[in-house]
């Protein structure tokens, strides 16, 4: 028996009737990250897998479990890009961007790959809309790059959202506070998952990142990182929130907030539907000040986030977001005689060049056949070749939905329907 070809698990064919969608949120991405005065730019589809090891971290998720890695035939170790941040700081280290006016301000569009179980809005391509502000620590840039994700959502006509946001600290006030973790849950790790009990001295933050049903009292009686900040952190944490408040962004302050990559310092936030509860966010980022300093480069501060276009779909249909849709075929030229046929496909070509969505009809089908087609597709006219009209050098122009024919010259079929269309 022939094997049937699918698409692999995890990864997903967008027919045209989806496409719609997906322009809608690509031009609406675009039109708000010009108005914000972010360039895009676009990094490969692959890296030097040493990139995420050192730049995610070699103890997250991504790196441990999800990470699609090969070796070339070069003999080099490479991987799919998993996420688009570290991506990103490695063009800013290797194009010099530090030269240019900081922050630099980045955005990008591009698939992303993770080997991680597939389930509603989450694949293993799926593609991401991102941002980066490279450059300056300044907290009104973390208020920035919050506005512009929320905006997004605002301008999508996506309603219902909570901006979840939390501090991390920064590497003069959080050890003291891992410590105080460490010491909160060292005889209560017989209660927690195995995944915790291994996070518990490589990565005690991710503690409260877990999302184990078992682990949540004891996430829930942990103290909060908050309580332990520096004067420098607690300003500037407090500083975002006055930024935010001032441009009407609602927030909900969640001390457990953590995300799941080790790059992260100070700002955290995501972005929930209330669908879905605390289980999944379509969207957030965070501050990552030591990130470009990991990757080889000087101590540079950024911040940035990405959004699923998948899960941002997934949020439009659900709450029943009217789409543009593109404007159907205009005309469909159909024909009567055999002899008509080149004339048919010559008056197509000269609709299109005039600016009118046209198409020819194909094979040997009736004049009822190629009716019925040309409603199927959406048409509002059918121009119509018989040997009369090849004759003299006209078209029966016909209005599908009225029923309203005329004769009309050839030279004039595209003006008479793109004055009917005005």
């Amino acid at each position: 028996m022939d094997k049937e070809y699918r698409a692999p698990r995890g990864t997903q064919d967008v027919l045209p009737g989806e496409q719609p969608y997906w322009d809608f949120v690509q031009a609406t991405a675009a039109r708000l990250c010009a108005r914000f005065g972010y360039g895009w730019i676009e990094t490969p589809m692959f890296e030097d897998a040493s990139l995420f090891v050192r730049g995610v971290g070699d103890v997250t998720d991504i790196v441990q479990k999800e990470m699609y890695i090969f070796e070339d035939r070069g003999g080099q170790e490479l991987a799919l890009r998993p996420e688009g941040t570290a991506p990103i700081c490695r063009a800013y280290l290797q194009h010099g961007m530090h030269s240019l006016p900081q922050p630099v301000r980045l955005w990008y569009l591009a698939p992303n790959f993770r080997y991680d179980r597939p389930q509603a809005g989450r694949y293993r391509e799926h593609h991401q809309f991102g941002a980066e502000a490279i450059g300056e620590a300044d907290a009104a840039v973390d208020a920035e790059i919050v506005e512009l994700l929320w905006r997004l959502y605002e301008e999508l006509g996506l309603t219902g959202l909570t901006l979840n946001l939390n501090t991390l600290g920064d590497p003069n006030c959080r050890p003291a506070y891992l410590e105080v973790l460490r010491d909160y849950y060292r005889d209560k790790l017989h209660h927690v998952c195995g995944d915790c009990q291994g996070r518990f001295e490589r990565n005690p933050l991710r503690l409260l990142d877990c999302k184990v049903p078992q682990c949540q009292p004891v996430i829930a009686k942990a103290l909060a990182m908050t309580d332990y900040l520096c004067d420098e952190c607690a300003k500037h944490f407090a500083d975002l929130k006055s930024y935010l408040e001032a441009v009407g962004i609602p927030y909900l302050l969640n001390p457990r907030l953590v995300r799941g990559l080790d790059y992260y310092t100070r700002t955290v936030f995501e972005v929930q539907p209330k669908e879905e509860g605390g289980q999944s966010s379509i969207g957030g980022g965070g501050r990552y000040d030591g990130l470009i300093e990991q990757l080889g480069g000087r101590p540079t501060p950024g911040i940035g986030f990405g959004t699923g276009i998948e899960r941002i779909i997934l949020n439009l249909k659900r709450q029943e977001v009217a789409i543009p849709q593109p404007d159907p075929v205009q005309v469909l030229v159909a024909y009567t005689t055999p002899a008509a046929r080149v004339e048919a496909f010559r008056l197509a070509s000269e609709l299109r060049r005039a600016g009118v969505a046209a198409t020819a009809s194909t094979g040997e089908r009736s004049l009822k056949a190629q009716m019925r087609h040309a409603g199927g597709i959406g048409a509002r006219h059918a121009a119509i070749i018989g040997e009369r009209e090849l004759a003299e050098g006209m078209v029966t122009l016909k209005r599908l939905d009225t029923g309203d024919q005329e004769l009309v010259a050839m030279a004039d079929v595209a003006g008479r329907v793109l004055g009917q269309q005005a």
